[in-house]
């Protein structure tokens, strides 16, 4: 790997096996040096130095595809770090491809036909030897990038939205991988927000039993038992659990006795309190103003899809929807919103006296 120190871009792709085992580990890493791919085995190599060095140093552009997965998984198991990073999905997005998908924008751009076998995309990447047909599907998700890479910059340089996407890049490049908190992360299944706070203390339980299941068998979760069962037997703990919808083996007398178990430890729980979003508090408005804001903020999204018309764009990329909400309700804070974290640098400049002179309009 050390060779690639030399080169001005690297393409970068990961495979990882979360369909399969769990925790999830990367399994294959692809680089493309030139039009040659290189196939890396992480899972036969101790020290991952070099690699890292080659995406920390920014003089070497590391071309990623949708990279916000190879970079936090990258992280997650190394400490691997990125400075320097092309993502092609968002070049395309900013020059109005509609279909983002590493295959359809090959297509797109530089007329290269790469199909994607789902089959593969979805296999076990832990199991070697690989297949011939593996091989060759890993090294395609490089095989072009840089070339991609050499056309949608040219394109976006005539557009004169070269600096929006080299933005978008740098905050790309600073994502981490973040532990999930063990304590909390039952709140994150899905349909828990219909539960009380007695079937959440119960949920909580069932979530830890299926998470050490899962650890046990090297599988995810997902492939345990789904969420949809916990909260099934969480709502209503009485039941027969033999006759819930997709509960698999917990339907056998041995899982039977380990879910009464955990019911019985949870009847001793305090109820479970989920907490308030902790995020930005507007103020408290009254009916009147409540309607008010909500019509500022169908305006406001009318003048964003306007613009996104104009330049035949995608309007979310615009504007944040989170922040139009926000100033919706408190339209006399627009020079606060501007240094908003949300808020990117070729936003304002593009779109900032716009949106002032918008709202100025609106609200007179």
């Amino acid at each position: 790997m050390t060779e690639a120190l030399g080169e001005p871009w690297i393409g970068l792709d990961i495979e990882g096996n979360g369909f399969y085992r769990y925790p999830e580990q990367v399994c294959l890493i692809q680089i493309s040096i030139g039009d040659t791919p290189y196939l890396v085995d992480p899972l036969d190599i101790e020290d991952m130095g070099p690699l890292g060095k080659i995406l920390s140093e920014p003089s070497i552009i590391k071309i990623v595809h949708s990279g916000d997965y190879d970079i936090r998984s990258l992280h997650r198991d190394y400490g691997l770090v990125f400075d320097g990073v092309f993502d092609t999905s968002i070049a395309a997005a900013f020059l109005g491809s509609k279909k983002l998908g590493l295959d359809a924008i090959l297509k797109e751009y530089i007329d290269a036909d790469v199909t994607k076998d789902k089959r593969l995309q979805r296999s076990d990447w832990t199991l070697r030897p690989l297949t011939r047909e593996a091989v060759v599907y890993a090294a395609n998700d490089v095989r072009y990038l840089g070339e991609a890479r050499s056309v949608l910059t040219k394109q976006l340089i005539d557009k004169g939205r070269m600096n929006w996407v080299e933005e978008e890049c740098r905050r790309l490049q600073s994502v981490r991988f973040e532990p999930r908190d063990e304590q909390t992360a039952f709140l994150n299944v899905k349909g828990s927000r219909d539960l009380a706070g007695g079937a959440l203390a119960i949920l909580r339980r069932l979530y830890d039993l299926r998470e050490d299941e899962a650890i046990g068998r090297d599988r995810p979760p997902f492939k345990v038992v789904s969420d949809s069962v916990l909260v099934d037997i969480a709502r209503d703990p009485g039941q027969d659990y033999s006759a819930i919808k997709g509960i698999g083996h917990w339907a056998r007398s041995d899982a039977r006795k380990r879910i009464k178990v955990v019911v019985n430890e949870a009847e001793g729980d305090e109820p479970v309190q989920r907490p308030r979003n902790q995020g930005r508090r507007g103020p408290h408005l009254s009916n009147k103003e409540r309607e008010q804001a909500n019509q500022l903020l169908r305006d406001l999204k009318e003048w964003r899809k306007s613009q996104g018309e104009s330049l035949e764009l995608d309007p979310s990329l615009l504007w944040p929807t989170v922040s139009l909400g926000r100033i919706s309700r408190q339209p006399d804070n627009l020079e606060d919103e501007f240094s908003e974290p949300e808020i990117r640098h070729w936003q304002i400049k593009e779109f900032g006296e716009s949106l002032e002179q918008v709202l100025s309009n609106l609200i007179d």
